[in-house]
């Protein structure tokens, strides 16, 4: 199988991942800041290189910024159901996943909460930014951006963004579930306030894993309550972090392939992994905007304007069809809206989605060409059935 569902979840996983996590049912059985004996401790340091290794990969000040979340859902819960606890507007993308249009709707229904969408320019980053420069008002409490769209891969301009929510005081917070592990991401350069984390994707660790990483800037109210390993006798829950923000007993087994996977992305590095996978999908582009039936939605992906993520749909073909036939001759996509439903609004897809194409670290340049090869085939096929 030549799996190309990459923007999903990343597979396979690296040797070092798979080992780490095997490793970890070994030697951190114990719970983490729960036991005064040696492999308590041995575990809470374990868990505590992962927060390191995040903090600096992604320039949080300090591993205590760093909060341990299910997946990146979670943290884009906690962030805007805290932020907007008390009412006020919300200014989103207009590619944004269900992650954050999800739980705003759900806070318009209960709350005295609204979202703005701002059109994202697909030609004209600069335009993208004066139109959220634009949609701030004085009822705004928040800036929602993510990084990268899961369906057509196109990259906003998050630190010009994140430089208007510093001007006018508000949290800035980027989804960079599409984004962590494949483009360069640094919470002060970048003027990120919260950054939600998916640990499953371009990080390379496992399913059940995503991180919240926070500047300290703005305070969050605690979204769980509950044993910490701290300050046991106070009822409250603590006010530092990562303990106001975790409560329970921690997946160290996850924690610690993800570990291993950021890892494994600092030792191939962040522009090599980009240059790779992004070569993958100008290849797969060329050669579908030749191929006769082929609709495609995005100019041809571009360094520092797209992502390695591309859509296309065989005219007339719903996208599950050709999943299906992908699937058949041993390629595996994901069709349909992708949980994205304001991007294919937004491009006119919403009617049956599209076919999403991603590939990954691993992949080399004679699958892509054997891909392309299937993708021109199944498209004959789907015409002609």
């Amino acid at each position: 199988m030549f799996y190309w569902d990459n923007a999903a979840t990343t597979f396979p996983k690296p040797h070092a991942v798979r080992k780490a996590m095997a490793q970890a049912l070994m030697r951190y059985g114990a719970n983490p800041g729960r036991g005064g004996h040696a492999m308590a401790y041995a575990t809470s340091e374990a868990v505590y290189r992962c927060r390191e290794t995040a903090a600096e990969l992604f320039g949080a000040d300090g591993p205590e910024r760093v909060v341990f979340t299910l997946n990146c859902t979670m943290a884009m819960n906690i962030v805007l159901k805290g932020l907007l606890a008390n009412g006020g507007n919300a200014v989103i993308s207009d590619v944004e996943h269900n992650a954050v249009l999800r739980p705003l709707h759900a806070l318009s229904t209960q709350k005295h909460v609204t979202y703005t969408t701002v059109p994202v320019s697909l030609d004209d980053p600069a335009e993208t930014v004066r139109r959220f420069e634009k949609a701030v008002t004085a009822d705004t409490r928040v800036i929602v951006c993510s990084h990268v769209s899961n369906v057509f891969g196109v990259i906003q301009p998050i630190r010009q963004i994140g430089a208007i929510a510093r001007e006018h005081h508000i949290p800035f917070v980027v989804d960079a579930a599409q984004s962590a592990g494949v483009l360069p991401l640094d919470m002060v350069r970048d003027n990120i306030d919260f950054l939600c984390i998916a640990g499953h994707k371009g990080v390379y660790g496992p399913m059940g894993t995503g991180m919240l990483l926070t500047s300290g800037r703005y305070a969050l109210p605690s979204f769980i309550e509950g044993g910490t390993g701290s300050r046991s006798m106070d009822p409250r829950q603590p006010d530092d972090l990562p303990d106001h923000l975790e409560s329970g007993t921690p997946n160290t087994v996850g924690i610690c392939g993800l570990y291993a996977g950021m890892q494994f992305v600092k030792t191939v590095g962040i522009a090599h992994i980009y240059e790779r996978e992004l070569a993958h999908i100008v290849a797969v582009y060329r050669a579908l905007e030749n191929t006769q039936g082929i609709q495609l939605y995005t100019p041809c992906p571009t360094a520092g304007r797209f992502a390695p993520v591309l859509s296309y749909n065989v005219a007339g073909v719903p996208s599950e069809k050709t999943a299906a036939l992908l699937s058949e001759a041993g390629v595996a996509v994901r069709a349909g809206l992708h949980c994205a439903p304001l991007a294919h609004l937004k491009m006119g897809t919403q009617g049956g989605g599209t076919v999403r194409l991603a590939p990954c670290v691993f992949t080399t340049e004679d699958e892509t060409q054997k891909v392309i090869k299937i993708l021109r085939q199944t498209a004959q096929k789907a015409l002609q059935t």
